[in-house]
């Protein structure tokens, strides 16, 4: 079941945007009896594919459905599933908690790692366009890596640590980190799959294989200067680990739960992504700030204390 509260605005935003459209909803329906195609879905609606792929995207960025690909007579093909039976929404911004509940909540821009392994292709782009030259892993740790509202590298990881109070740090009883993510493809590239791993203090909470580089449209928040061959725009995506385990977008990914997370008294919470270097696909990642892509958001770690 989908779980959707009152203060998580921005997903409540998306989570109800991909069910404002009859068509959308129409594809739900039909995916509620078996796993299809878009070739498939287009014929048994009578819509063009092309309406059938934009609206699966839709479904597919807000979490809706997943796709999978899967080796076809031709190529490859994507298989679309349903990712929920229900959704709950809340209106009551403590609810599922014993009061009295806490939410601290911090925005990391993506350039303020602490530490990184990069292995090219790579880069950084800020507002004023590519903050050193490409390929480059040194410049990983230039002063100007601050100011980058899009970092892309083919694997390795970045480090972030994000501040908290002592109690904070005793009292968690959920943490989540969200941001909007995609593959690493050269220009880009739908069909290019990538197992992007998240860490919480060095425990590894689990991996998700993005299903590709995204540069069909525009992504809405980029600069006009950035070419149309470039990343355009990624996926809103969302690790939480509680008492129960650990999960993306509200489905179950690991059994680590918070007590196999060490929350000593650091002045910090470590947060890590990237790419394990035997992963079975090694696809790269972008990571988005709030100036690029879709979504105005940097990273975002909320704890539920």
């Amino acid at each position: 079941m989908l779980e959707l509260i009152i203060d998580e605005s921005e997903r409540l935003r998306i989570v109800a945007h991909a069910l404002s459209s009859d068509i959308r909803i129409n594809i739900i329906k039909l995916l509620n009896f078996n796993k299809e195609n878009i070739v498939d879905i287009a014929e048994k609606l009578n819509l063009p594919v092309s309406t059938v792929a934009s609206n699966i995207k839709v479904l597919e960025g807000a979490g809706l459905i997943v796709t999978e690909v899967q080796a076809a007579s031709r190529g490859t093909m994507k298989l679309c599933t349903v990712n929920f039976n229900e959704i709950h929404m809340n209106l009551n911004v403590n609810a599922g908690y014993n009061d009295p509940t806490k939410v601290y909540q911090i925005d990391m821009p993506v350039g303020c790692y602490t530490d990184c392994e990069i292995h090219p292709t790579c880069g950084l782009i800020n507002d004023n366009g590519i903050v050193k030259p490409q390929d480059e892993p040194s410049y990983f740790f230039h002063p100007g890596r601050v100011s980058a509202q899009l970092i892309w590298f083919h694997r390795g990881y970045v480090d972030y640590k994000f501040p908290v109070t002592s109690d904070t740090n005793m009292n968690i009883k959920s943490i989540q980190f969200s941001m909007e993510l995609c593959s690493e493809a050269p220009g880009y590239d739908h069909n290019w799959p990538s197992d992007i791993t998240v860490w919480i203090n060095d425990t590894e909470i689990g991996t998700w294989t993005c299903p590709g580089d995204f540069g069909d449209r525009r992504g809405k928040l980029n600069p006009l200067w950035l070419p149309d061959n470039h990343t355009q725009y990624g996926l809103l995506k969302t690790w939480k680990v509680d008492n129960g385990g650990s999960y993306l977008d509200d489905v179950k990914i690991s059994d680590i739960r918070l007590p196999d997370i060490s929350f000593k008294m650091n002045k910090y919470i470590k947060f890590r992504i990237g790419i394990k270097p035997y992963s079975e696909n090694i696809g790269g990642i972008n990571l988005f700030g709030k100036e690029f892509g879709d979504y105005s958001q940097d990273i975002i770690m909320r704890i539920i204390y």
